[in-house]
């Protein structure tokens, strides 16, 4: 069974993914499965991987669950490294230069 991250963690990360990098929750949208992706914000994580909910242009939504590249992770600071892994995983799918990570 997957480790589940406590309420705060979940709220914090999903509240900053989801308002601080919606472009990144997009891009690894189209990269991880859904190339034409209009739409795409994170709604869960666990131990395993991550959830989101993905629009396209006629507005049907889709669930799209992506593993983590260093699965299992079972600490809060591991769910950053794994954004990270999966954002520049997206942008070597489709192209497309990271931006320096702080």
């Amino acid at each position: 069974m997957p480790h589940a991250f406590d309420a705060d963690t979940v709220t914090a990360v999903l509240r900053h993914m989801n308002s601080d990098h919606t472009d990144d929750n997009l891009l690894i949208a189209r990269a991880f499965g859904h190339p034409s992706a209009v739409g795409s914000v994170m709604i869960g994580f666990d131990g395993d991987g991550a959830d989101w909910d993905v629009t396209d242009a006629a507005g049907t939504s889709s669930p799209l669950r992506v593993p983590w590249p260093g699965a299992p992770i079972s600490e809060r600071s591991e769910v950053r490294r794994e954004v990270v892994a999966l954002y520049d995983a997206a942008c070597a799918e489709l192209g497309v230069d990271p931006r320096p990570h702080a």
